[in-house]
């Protein structure tokens, strides 16, 4: 399993709006092979002593944190992804006025090497 997880800040009265993007962004996602999806709003978030997710992406005051993460079966199923919605003619409607700043979203892929989760 690979897991392109993510962090950003979005003004607080555009959760709407980021949640509206985020499906529609997500439809692709699953359409070009992702497993699952999560889109995670603030609502305990706490200011750290050295770093935190607020520093990390550089929120600012009237900014929520998302956490997002999707899971795919490889990263080579990722990247043929990836590449294909660059080339994907819906891509060219990504609203002009975004609900957050992307240069300040923090982003990375991973190995998944646990996941437990409850049976039954």
């Amino acid at each position: 399993m690979y897991v392109m997880g993510a962090v950003l800040g979005v003004k607080a009265d555009r959760e709407g709006e980021y949640l509206e993007l985020a499906r529609w962004m997500n439809e692709m996602f699953l359409e070009f092979g992702a497993l699952e999806i999560a889109e995670n709003w603030e609502v305990d978030v706490a200011d750290g002593e050295h770093t935190d997710f607020r520093r990390a992406v550089a929120a600012e005051e009237d900014e929520k944190i998302v956490f997002s993460w999707i899971t795919w079966p490889d990263k080579e199923t990722h990247d043929a992804a990836h590449e294909k919605m660059l080339q994907d003619e819906r891509m060219q409607k990504m609203p002009e006025d975004m609900p957050f700043e992307g240069k300040r979203m923090i982003f990375g892929g991973f190995r998944n090497i646990y996941h437990g989760k409850k049976e039954g």
